[in-house]
């Protein structure tokens, strides 16, 4: 199998030893979960709405970095730091994915990376 490790400065660079994203015989990209860090490595907390804007304008940067849409996007896992924030989420998320969205899971979970409330991870075809 081939398979390409993908990188762009527009999103945050990895933070441990994985990838922002992993392309698999240049037909699926694996994008890594992003969390709410700028490029700039700027940890955006508070508001969930503006966390999840940032996980979504990193995702939409490593697609872009491949000439990809989140119309590429066959799946998507979200995790959250507690379900009570699913809703607001939700609201930036569809925001994003508006035609023909795809398949997802939301899971809340003990803990994510530098305490952020949301991450968001995302298969893309190409």
């Amino acid at each position: 199998m081939n398979r390409e490790i993908v990188s762009t400065p527009h999103a945050p660079g990895a933070i441990g030893p994985y990838s922002q994203a992993v392309a698999a015989e240049g037909k699926i990209l694996f994008i890594s979960g992003q969390i709410p860090l700028t490029p700039a490595g700027e940890l955006i907390s508070g508001d969930i709405a503006a966390q999840t804007k940032q996980c979504m304008e990193n995702l939409n940067a490593v697609l872009t970095s491949q000439g990809l849409t989140f119309g590429n996007v066959v799946k998507t896992t979200i995790f959250l730091s507690s379900m009570s924030h699913f809703a607001a989420v939700n609201e930036v998320y569809g925001s994003y994915l508006t035609a023909e969205p795809p398949a997802r899971a939301t899971v809340a979970v003990a803990g994510l990376p530098r305490g952020v409330d949301v991450e968001i991870e995302a298969i893309a075809v190409y």
